[in-house]
């Protein structure tokens, strides 16, 4: 929720008034993300979602738009800890960008963390790490922060030809 509120109403939120405040927007029939299964067992998710839904995005100065092209941006990635550097990570990217193409994204971004000691807390890299989102096929277009890239993949529509 940290992306989705005003930084107030995160901060006053934080634990069950967040959680709360997801879940209302799960409820409301909005689809904020995806959410990757195991052996019928949730164990990652990826939320993606228009660029303007999130408010968070408009207060950083680091993560202001690229340019005028409208986008969908993820914002957070997630996978637990018995899964992890096994490629679910990539795969939930891959899931996220099918996900925006399906609902008419032609551009999805991502603002991966580039970690800063050898071992940095998965606390602090929730929005990813951009090896993942390089294995992805997104690429590095713009670097405010020498720890926080704007990475962008572009959906190629194909052309079906009518015989």
């Amino acid at each position: 929720m940290y992306w989705l509120r005003p930084r107030s109403q995160w901060v006053a939120g934080k634990g069950a008034g967040n959680k709360r405040a997801l879940r209302r927007v799960v409820g409301s029939g909005a689809r904020p993300g995806v959410i990757g299964y195991l052996d019928g067992q949730p164990v990652a998710w990826c939320a993606v979602a228009p660029r303007e839904r999130y408010s968070g995005l408009r207060r950083s100065r680091v993560l202001r738009p690229v340019d005028e092209a409208p986008v969908w941006s993820i914002t957070c990635l997630f996978v637990l800890r018995p899964y992890r550097r096994q490629g679910i990570s990539i795969r939930m990217l891959r899931a996220a960008v099918a996900f925006a193409a399906k609902k008419g994204a032609a551009i999805v971004e991502g603002y991966p963390v580039v970690p800063t000691m050898a071992r940095t807390p998965d606390a602090f890299v929730y929005t990813g790490v951009p090896s993942a989102f390089l294995a992805a096929g997104f690429r590095e277009v713009l670097r405010r922060s020498r720890t926080r890239p704007i990475m962008r993949i572009t959906i190629r529509r194909r052309s079906i030809a009518r015989a």
